[in-house]
């Protein structure tokens, strides 16, 4: 797995427009190399900043939308179109205004869907991710992984005040899973409390794991995260990609970190 690396930007706004470019440019080059790109995508104020800064990005066309796979690290429990759901909310800050396939867009089951509770939609998206697998050098290759899921190119993730990613907060039993590759969050620290997530594992099978974070409130979190802390106390401190962990931060969210210890990443 890849040691993180950091860089600061001057603030959200800045961090969120640097941040759609840097997928851009990632999302060109694996189509090019591979003809498809898969991107993981996250909720939550700066995940859905990100998209929102895509959707007016210029360079966005250079995409083409109809080759990428867009999956979702974590969804709330919630019946379809909720405005709280995070399918719902990237839809309007940007799937709808782009020629998407349809069929490569893989939101997670609501809870009026065919499911009847949380597990089950767990259960349902493990086997979807299972399914797109495809060919041995586009899988997992973690030994951890209870299944085979597609090597994400990108695996987005903003982090929460409380060090959680996903839906995977300290200390519940969601960080501890090392069988699943997805499971049925209940009884999460912030509403609703009925969730479905991708777990550790699933997460350190992508290629590049970003995590985004952005304000004053998220320093502390940031900054125990790159400690060293545990991932069962910190989960966003188990969330590493295979070839690049990257941590992409503003000023105040990167204010509790050590200067100069965290040099800036490449582009």
């Amino acid at each position: 797995m890849s040691a993180p690396q950091v860089v600061v930007h001057r603030d959200k706004e800045l961090m969120a427009k640097a941040a759609a470019a840097r997928l851009i440019t990632r999302i060109v080059d694996a189509q090019a190399a591979r003809g498809s790109a898969s991107v993981v995508l996250t909720g939550g104020r700066n995940g859905n900043g990100l998209l929102a800064a895509l959707a007016e990005a210029p360079a966005r066309d250079a995409v083409d939308w109809s080759r990428l796979d867009l999956w979702w690290g974590d969804e709330r429990f919630l019946p379809d179109g909720d405005p709280e759901r995070n399918h719902t909310q990237a839809r309007e800050v940007l799937l709808d205004s782009v020629p998407l396939d349809p069929a490569r867009v893989h939101p997670m089951a609501p809870s009026d869907g065919p499911y009847g509770d949380a597990d089950a939609a767990a259960e349902a998206y493990a086997a979807e991710l299972a399914a797109a697998a495809g060919p041995e050098h586009y899988r997992s290759a973690a030994a951890d992984a209870g299944g085979p899921v597609p090597a994400f190119d990108v695996l987005l993730l903003g982090v929460g005040p409380d060090t959680h990613i996903a839906s995977l907060f300290p200390e519940l039993p969601g960080v501890r899973e090392r069988e699943r590759t997805v499971v049925g969050v209940h009884g999460a620290p912030k509403p609703p409390p009925t969730r479905v997530s991708l777990t550790l594992p699933a997460i350190r099978a992508a290629r590049e794991v970003w995590l985004l974070a952005a304000g004053e409130d998220k320093a502390n979190a940031v900054a125990m995260a790159l400690s060293g802390a545990g991932e069962v106390q910190a989960p966003a401190a188990g969330a590493r990609g295979r070839g690049r962990t990257l941590w992409l931060l503003d000023e105040a969210a990167a204010a509790q970190l050590p200067r100069g210890l965290y040099p800036p990443a490449s582009s």
